[in-house]
């Protein structure tokens, strides 16, 4: 009875326990897929990955790269083929290469100069050269016939891509015959990637070589990483192996083989492939025939040499590539080939083809079979219910060893399954479930009975002024500290001069110096609306928008900006009584799309604000020095303000920014600048409009006039500066008026 009491008690808990358990089963299901489970699945095998890499450099295979002191001695890609004619003949006369494979591909003919001459003499003689002297001609000089015969009775594989856009039906070359047909496959329910059309190799070379290989772009994960290489695709009912599959057959000497998982699925057949053999050894796949790659390390994990050095042969090793896998490929960035790996951000292309023929002849790729989905439904669905029944019964400290120890244990299993057979099992989300019933049992209590205000106060309480926490509290389920993308107004504030003012003073008076100028500060921006980001020494971050929505965050922002540089001028007759220097400030505001959430490390986190208009907000504050005004505005906060006069500063471009943008210095409410400054201002679009013409002479004329009447505008000078500049150096044809900042 008491235990079943126990379970009446805790009903609630076990049930929400089952239904988090449901969710994550509609996960392992497919039926669910969120992507950030997805992410952490792929964080923890990246982790298994470089825990159990070798980390050692692979003779067997060595990386004949067009790097850039190939490109740079030998010209530009393509080369001409009398010089892949060359590295070929060295790679196996001179250096004795077991094997060469080509991680480009040759769908074009090499441009045709000598055999122009020749037709081109053959014609003007009228027919005098004789047609056998001009096919002997022909073929001394077609290119593409020497390299083809170059490759004519040696292991050779040349490389293709595949097209798998609906658009991009076209094909070009030739392809080589496929290692299946589909019919091969009937009765199996095996699938490929199914290409639409591809790029492939000439006829002429295709024929000569043993055979090619596909070196698409590896199957890339939702995180854009590349875990995974298709090892067949389907074309037209023809089926084509990879070209690291095909370079290490050819390598060994061996026939390919599928195996299929009996006892499985509609008609005793399981749905996919699980295994491809060469010889004695295997090549898991997955429900696609993708194979994991089984990375070594960081790029460098294969010998390296410059192609140039091969075809011109000059090795210092001359046995660096005898008997041995020989990849022609590209590390130059010019050329393309880079990818982002689990190892490595960018990393060569063809080093993932070194990496997958390294794992075939070593028997080490890692196994996912299709069957995986199955075992991770049942371990989620024994870790949930488990868990779901037992933490609510135990007190805190048994329930933190049990989860403890159920997580501990998903590790070693998952673990010893990759160390000792070789098993991608799942671990994310097991791990994940565990964390998230022992997070839900131990705060269930406090999650009910502490939301609200008080939750609201700790969380936003240094943020946010207390009126704001208050407006919150009536519905605080909408705000939380998770990460979003929101329209919003971002504020950067800072004092000009700021190092000679601290030298100045001792630090208890530059102590309080700061505090007499935050505190005001922060009243305004709380005024507003709005939340404080952070201090930055003498700097404010500000912004609006978040947490609370704030339709009117431009308006807010710019409000409390007009008044900062107002309440600076107040301050003055203060801080001159204390002997203390008046400051001066320089605000940058911008409103845009930006991420807000809370950020940081697993040290200190904050709620901020990240992203390109954030960085622009920063950027104009420290124009204002520049312009010498204390508020620049963005073109996209002035657009979102009406109601207010603003002076256009400039268009500019910022350093990090490609697009350039319109600055503005906000002048005052529309009624409530006098008739003399409006006169003043367009005056000034007056003379802008000149500049951004090119009409130099005129425009000079009438800044000259406007520095004359305020000398103590530094603008009109600044114009005045760079018209002077621009009569003895003119901008170039269809200039745009754009100023370009290239420091920060």
């Amino acid at each position: 009875m008491s235990v079943f009491r126990s379970f009446r008690r805790h009903a609630v808990r076990i049930g929400l326990s089952l239904t988090l358990t449901f969710v994550f089963l509609l996960y392992a299901s497919g039926a669910w897929s969120p992507r950030f489970v997805k992410q952490l699945e792929y964080i923890a095998y990246d982790t298994r990955l470089a825990l159990t890499m070798p980390g050692t450099v692979d003779e067997r295979i060595v990386i004949v790269d067009i790097d850039e002191r190939s490109l740079s001695r030998e010209g530009h890609w393509p080369w001409h083929r009398d010089k892949l004619k060359a590295l070929v003949d060295h790679a196996f006369e001179t250096y004795g290469a077991a094997v060469i494979g080509f991680d480009v591909v040759f769908p074009e003919p090499d441009s045709d100069l000598p055999l122009s001459l020749v037709r081109e003499s053959l014609e003007q003689s009228g027919g005098v050269l004789r047609r056998e002297e001009f096919d002997r001609l022909h073929t001394r000089l077609d290119r593409d016939l020497l390299f083809a015969r170059a490759l004519e009775g040696r292991p050779a594989v040349l490389g293709y891509y595949f097209n798998h856009d609906p658009d991009k039906r076209w094909t070009l070359g030739a392809l080589p015959e496929p290692v299946f047909r589909l019919e091969d496959f009937a009765g199996t329910r095996v699938r490929f990637y199914e290409a639409t059309g591809y790029g492939a190799n000439l006829p002429v070379l295709q024929d000569a070589a043993v055979t090619a290989g596909h070196f698409d772009n590896p199957v890339t994960d939702e995180d854009g990483v590349f875990r995974r290489v298709a090892m067949l695709r389907e074309y037209a009912g023809g089926v084509y192996e990879s070209l690291s599959l095909a370079v290490a057959r050819l390598y060994l000497g061996e026939a390919l083989e599928p195996v299929f998982a009996q006892g499985i699925g509609a008609g005793g057949d399981y749905p996919a492939l699980e295994w491809l053999r060469v010889g004695g050894r295997s090549i898991p796949v997955d429900g696609y025939s993708a194979a994991l790659v089984p990375y070594r390390g960081p790029s460098g994990s294969f010998p390296y040499v410059s192609a140039t050095r091969v075809l011109r042969g000059e090795l210092d090793d001359p046995d660096i590539l005898r008997g041995r896998i020989v990849l022609v490929g590209t590390s130059a960035p010019g050329l393309l080939d880079m990818r982002s790996t689990p190892v490595q951000n960018v990393f060569p292309g063809v080093e993932i083809h070194a990496n997958l023929i390294s794992g075939i002849l070593d028997d080490r790729i890692m196994q996912r079979p299709a069957w995986v989905q199955g075992a991770e439904f049942m371990m989620l669905l024994l870790v949930g219910v488990g868990l779901a029944v037992a933490l609510p019964l135990l007190s805190a400290a048994w329930a933190t060893l049990v989860a403890l120890g159920a997580a501990a244990g998903i590790v070693a299993a998952n673990l010893a399954a990759w160390s000792q057979a070789g098993l991608a099992l799942p671990l994310a989300s097991p791990l994940l479930l565990v964390v998230v019933l022992f997070t839900l049992n131990m705060s269930y209590g406090y999650l009910v009975e502490a939301r609200g205000k008080r939750q609201l106060g700790r969380l936003f309480g240094q943020y946010v002024p207390p009126e704001l926490v208050d407006e919150m509290s009536r519905d605080p389920k909408h705000y939380s500290l998770q990460g979003e993308r929101r329209a919003m107004t971002v504020l950067f504030s800072d004092i000009r001069g700021f190092t000679g003012i601290s030298e100045g003073l001792d630090p208890q008076e530059l102590t309080r110096l700061m505090n007499e100028f935050l505190t005001p500060m922060t009243r305004i921006i709380h005024r507003h609306r709005g939340t404080i980001d952070k201090y930055m020494g003498d700097a404010i971050m500000a912004f609006w928008g978040a947490p609370l929505l704030d339709a009117d965050h431009a308006r807010h922002g710019l409000e409390a900006a007009m008044e900062m540089e107002m309440q600076v001028g107040l301050l003055d007759e203060e801080f001159r009584r204390r002997n203390w220097p008046p400051l001066r400030i320089g605000i940058g505001l911008n409103s845009g799309v930006m991420n807000v959430g809370n950020m940081g490390s697993e040290f200190r986190m904050a709620y901020t604000v990240l992203g390109d208009a954030v960085n622009l907000g920063s950027r104009l504050e420290g124009l204002t020095k520049t312009y010498g005004v204390t508020v620049i505005a963005s073109e996209f906060t002035r657009s979102a303000v009406d109601g207010y006069v603003f002076r256009e500063l400039d268009r500019v471009r910022v350093k990090g920014k490609d697009e350039p943008v319109d600055i503005y210095e906000p002048v005052g409410r529309e009624g409530a600048v006098d008739q003399g400054a409006l006169e003043e201002l367009e005056l000034y679009r007056h003379g802008l409009k000149l500049f951004r013409a090119g009409r130099w002479d005129e425009a000079e004329r009438q800044f000259f006039a406007l520095h004359r009447d305020t000398p103590y505008r530094p603008l009109y000078k600044l114009y005045l500066d760079r018209i002077a500049a621009f009569k003895a150096d003119p901008p170039e044809e269809g200039w745009d008026g754009v100023y370009v900042y290239d420091t920060k």
